[in-house]
């Protein structure tokens, strides 16, 4: 058992779109990432992920509304709901999801991060 220190996780990185592993437990990840500009329409089949925002406003674009996130709060996405972050500033969030979650689900891109980093 260790104090993980958020910020200084958070601080120990810049690049966006690219979750690291701060924490495991029961299957799944604790991840922290940093957000910039709009990421790719996606699903998880067989995944739900939440998202805890913890700096700046995440926008949760859902095929048939939006959702506006502050600091503090958090929305899980149930698996299978196409779904698209966007961050018109950069936003630090959270991720809590299961370990075989691929970071852009049933789509391939360059933004596609195989094994995130633990740090």
């Amino acid at each position: 058992m260790k104090i993980v220190d958020l910020q200084r996780k958070l601080d120990s990185f810049s690049t966006h779109w690219d979750p690291k592993i701060v924490a495991e437990l029961n299957g799944q990840q604790v991840k922290l990432a940093k957000l910039s500009g709009a990421f790719v329409w996606h699903r998880h089949e067989d995944e739900d992920e939440l998202f805890l925002v913890l700096r700046g406003t995440l926008r949760m674009e859902l095929r048939d509304r939006v959702l506006t996130l502050e600091p503090g709060e958090m929305v899980v996405i149930p698996r299978g709901v196409e779904h698209r972050p966007v961050a018109e500033e950069e936003v630090h969030v959270l991720l809590f999801e299961p370990a075989s979650t691929l970071n852009t689900g049933n789509v391939r891109s360059e933004r596609t991060v195989e094994r995130p980093d633990r740090i």
